[in-house]
């Protein structure tokens, strides 16, 4: 028996000895690990207990142990809400319309870039549509309500032309126009540098012979290029429908007022004022808890969809 027992735990005790071998081998590259893997497990893996005040009544005078369950009561409490259908439409047709108004301006300047002759022109054109990416949020939002307030120049010359002016942050309807198309300008830049390294791999013997075949630049694009970086763009698509309920709220708290309130409103925004203002924690972490999961599943069968029909996916 001692025999046996012995036998069967040889294969374990190599694997350690190997993979200890390996780590003295290669320690510094371990210790490059460490301090990123510490710190998704401090920032990332262990708030993930807090998730469990979701099914309680969670209140900052008790610890999360002693607050007492409820089980889906705050889940209730939310779908049944009289706000839940206006905040998931507003959430949806702004996720939609970000992802659909974002599919192919990066792919034209992309291509536009890559077939450019002048290439000092072509990098000054990159670095200028770049540089609105690593703008802060708050500059963006602050250059917007100065470009688009009363007093502004957009309405300057709208009143100049003999039209009336337009107070345009507070129009409701116009709010997803604005949030989407000052989106673009900020990230259409940064979007085209992938698509960039993705022509980037395409091997030049082919555009050679598409040249020599006579075939004309629109042709290259669509028989080359397109094919090339499809499957970029439905990895970065499958990512962007993951989103889908998780807009982040920082741009849309900043744009957000009382009179756009009805089309701005989502439900980033939603848990903010819930939890952090009114303190409702058990209530938010429900709400965020749903918008989570529901982004998840969505990513699941996007991937799922996308890998049967063009066999490209995220796994």
């Amino acid at each position: 028996m001692t025999f046996i027992q012995s036998k069967a735990s040889s294969p374990y005790s190599g694997r350690l000895k190997r993979s200890a071998k390996s780590v003295r081998r290669h320690w510094q590259l371990y210790l490059l690990v460490l301090f990123p893997v510490a710190y998704l497990i401090v920032f990332s893996y262990l708030p993930m207990y807090g998730i469990v005040i979701a099914f309680k009544d969670y209140n900052i005078s008790q610890t999360i142990a002693e607050s007492p369950w409820v089980g889906l009561k705050h889940f209730r409490a939310f779908f049944t809400s009289y706000q839940f259908p206006r905040l998931m439409a507003n959430t949806i047709g702004l996720s939609v319309y970000n992802i659909v108004a974002g599919i192919f301006p990066p792919v034209l300047l992309a291509l536009a870039l890559n077939y450019c002759k002048h290439k000092l022109f072509g990098k000054a054109v990159q670095m200028v549509t770049y540089m609105p990416y690593f703008i802060s949020t708050v500059l963006v939002i602050g250059l917007l309500n100065q470009m688009l307030s009363l007093t502004g120049p957009i309405n300057t010359l709208i009143k100049n032309l003999g039209y009336t002016p337009v107070l345009f942050l507070g129009e409701a309807k116009l709010f997803k126009t604005i949030y989407v198309f000052s989106g673009l300008w900020a990230n259409t830049g940064y979007n085209a540098v992938i698509y960039l390294a993705a022509l980037a791999s395409v091997n030049p013997e082919l555009y050679e012979a598409a040249i020599v075949d006579g075939a004309s630049i629109w042709q290259r694009i669509r028989h080359i290029d397109v094919p090339s970086i499809l499957p970029t763009a439905t990895i970065l698509l499958i990512m962007s429908c993951g989103k889908v309920l998780s807009v982040g709220y920082e741009k849309v708290l900043l744009l957000q007022n009382d009179l756009n309130m009805a089309n701005s409103d989502i439900i980033s925004t939603y848990v903010y004022r819930i939890g952090l203002i009114s303190m409702q924690y058990s209530f938010s972490t429900a709400v965020g808890l749903f918008q989570s999961v529901v982004s998840l599943l969505i990513v699941t069968g996007v991937n799922a969809i996308s890998g049967r029909v063009s066999e490209t996916s995220l796994w």
